[in-house]
């Protein structure tokens, strides 16, 4: 995919959370192809040699006029853990510089009914899609400032707004994401860090197609958004390169919707 380009993105170190796949993986690629220093998290040890492997050779293959592409920098951490997945944003800043562009990306919707939820179940649902948000804020924070800012890119979910059942535990979590981008949008803008939290709606990736994606549930789609067409990671991409880039300097505190349409009767305001 082409994307636009974005010179302030040149050489600026990028941090995205969970790049290995899905969503992340896009944002990785597309960042590498701004030319910045893009690091990226994942579970496994070796979980991001594929991705790391295929932009270096995307950028053997590009033609003229592109930035140069730098090889992604990769770290294996589970984000619930927090003392080790600050330390490696500590790493990351050690090796490459300070992140000047925080995505905080990881998570995951697995399905549960509210029957079945123990409260050990809850606090790992809010740990795994709401609580390593704040504490990567926390860690990249003064490294931004003295950098002389940067921005923060929280990616929320449209599934709250929708009031979608049987995800009770993730929903909740998204839905304070909201909370958590405005209060420290009001916080840190004196920092010239701008925190906005961006939306998708419902993307197709390797993971929903495997475990949720039919044509009855592609149709269910469609018929509720206002654009017809199924969305994709490159159309959450797009939004988040121009969040991330100084095109965007005058936006904080936004929930930024990518979604064709679909929570158009639900959004809070």
């Amino acid at each position: 995919m082409d994307y636009t380009r974005y010179a302030s993105l040149q050489d600026r170190v990028v941090f995205v959370s969970g790049g290995s796949s899905g969503i992340g993986a896009e944002l990785v690629r597309a960042f590498a192809l701004q030319g910045a220093r893009v690091a990226f998290c994942g579970t496994k040890p070796d979980g991001g040699r594929a991705l790391i492997d295929e932009i270096v050779a995307a950028g053997h293959a590009a033609g003229n006029g592109r930035p140069p592409i730098q090889a992604p920098w990769y770290g294996a951490c589970d984000v619930r853990d927090v003392a080790a997945y600050q330390a490696l944003l500590a790493r990351v800043a050690s090796e490459l510089g300070p992140v000047r562009v925080l995505v905080n990306n990881a998570g995951r919707d697995d399905r549960h009914k509210m029957e079945d939820v123990t409260s050990e179940f809850w606090d790992d649902r809010l740990a795994l899609n709401l609580k390593h948000y704040f504490f990567a804020i926390q860690a990249v924070a003064p490294g931004m400032a003295a950098a002389g800012g940067g921005s923060v890119v929280n990616m929320g979910s449209v599934s709250w707004m929708r009031g979608r059942p049987n995800l009770v535990g993730y929903t909740t979590a998204k839905a304070g994401i909201l909370g958590l981008t405005r209060t420290l949008a009001r916080e840190l803008g004196p920092r010239n860090i701008r925190v906005n939290a961006l939306v998708p709606g419902a993307i197709v990736t390797e993971r929903q197609t495997t475990l949720h994606r039919d044509p009855a549930a592609d149709q269910e789609f469609l018929d509720a958004q206002c654009l017809k067409i199924r969305l994709d990671p490159g159309h959450v991409a797009r939004a988040t390169l121009f969040l991330a880039a100084d095109d965007s300097d005058g936006m904080t505190g936004q929930h930024v919707l990518v979604d064709a349409g679909i929570a158009q009767n639900s959004v809070v305001t």
